[in-house]
């Protein structure tokens, strides 16, 4: 890349962003499934309404107040996928947002659910269901139970939901698709047994989209006695991807996107230069710390597959280039693909979108810092 920009800068290839959203549109629409990106990725309205255009049933936020951002940006149908406790100021904070937008939250307790119906009467709720990451909802036989006690409180049950984060690490990819959909079939019954709605059994990651809603191999562990049919008939309606619109070093590594799909690099130009190792003004607060036991590195280069980022300061990322390979000279200028893109995304102000090199765009990273 050139140097007419200062660095580090946080840019989008718009033509490969453009294939990225039209390829996971027609994969949802070709399974039958409803789309529903989570916009925590971009954080942009242009995205979010691009999604939109292209089909997306609406938008899965992380917090109230991304909710609130693109309800302000004219996106009205959106899905809290996370148990809220509603304090005084998040409920009043909830009341106002549904009074603006179609709203869904999430539940995962007879506690929380009962405060929630105190607090918004009347909100949709989708109860959430653990089906392998361990972190919040509850067993899906429990689905039932917390279903009743939500709508015994005044809010209107919708379905159930998931998250298969455990998907994230080498080979888990088409054992958690198959994990969620056992889990979504079986809260779904356990809502249904109780006389309520589980219309919705919505999922999906960027990691399990390949699988999701399609048949597990014969043979493989959960797959099907018939090869050829739904991992679980009717298990999922809806799919939530979010990385899937960018890419990043660990969708890279986890081999569920490749070097063609990545549309979010950070520009940064090469400061310092020893034998195989170079210095970048990229580090961690502007690409973000995540790092995996799994991943290789801090991160990838765009075109430089070989080296890696072997650790990052605040302001700098050193690259170790493999023996015999070309070494970049001092002041040019790299693709950084960071490992998390979320986090790289939250760190930025603005996002300049380049079309075939040429800038064309620059665009406000609208829920910047909406963590709350």
């Amino acid at each position: 890349m050139t140097p007419e920009l200062p660095t580090p800068r946080v840019t989008v290839d718009a033509d490969v962003l453009e294939r990225n959203l039209q390829a996971m549109a027609t994969r949802a629409a070709a399974r039958g499934l409803a789309l529903r990106p989570h916009a925590k990725t971009h954080k942009c309205l242009e995205i979010a309404r691009r999604q939109v255009e292209l089909g997306a049933a609406g938008l899965t936020v992380a917090t109230i107040g991304e909710a609130e951002v693109f309800a302000g940006g004219g996106l009205d149908d959106l899905f809290l996928a996370y148990p809220i406790w509603p304090s005084p100021q998040r409920a009043a904070r909830l009341r106002a947002l549904a009074g603006r937008v179609a709203l869904r939250v999430g539940v995962d307790s007879v506690a929380s659910a009962e405060a929630l119906g105190r607090a918004v009467p009347g909100l949709e709720v989708l109860v959430e269901v653990d089906s392998g990451h361990h972190r919040s909802g509850v067993q899906p036989r429990s689905a039932g139970e917390v279903a009743v006690a939500a709508d015994r409180a005044g809010l209107r049950v919708r379905g159930v939901f998931t998250f298969p984060g455990h998907a994230y690490g080498p080979g888990r990819q088409r054992p958690a698709a198959t994990e969620e959909a056992a889990a979504l079939t079986e809260a779904a019954d356990a809502v249904t047994a109780a006389g309520l709605d589980a219309g919705v059994r919505s999922g999906g990651s960027t990691p399990t989209a390949t699988f999701t809603g399609v048949a597990a191999a014969p043979g493989a562990q959960g797959a099907p006695t018939s090869p050829g049919t739904p991992t679980s008939p009717g298990a999922l309606t809806e799919m939530r991807p979010g990385v899937y619109v960018f890419g990043d070093a660990q969708q890279l590594e986890l081999g569920t996107c490749d070097w063609t799909e990545v549309a979010l690099t950070v520009a940064s130009t090469v400061v310092s230069r020893s034998g195989p190792k170079v210095i970048l003004d990229a580090g961690s607060k502007v690409l973000g710390a995540d790092h995996q036991s799994w991943t290789t590195g801090f991160g990838r280069l765009l075109d430089h597959p070989d080296a890696r980022i072997t650790a990052l300061s605040e302001h700098h990322a050193t690259v170790l280039f493999p023996d015999g390979a070309p070494v970049p000279s001092l002041g040019e200028v790299l693709r950084v693909v960071p490992n998390h893109v979320c986090a790289t995304v939250n760190l930025a102000d603005e996002l300049l979108v380049l079309s075939e090199g040429t800038q064309v765009d620059r665009w406000p990273v609208a829920a910047r810092g909406a963590n709350t």
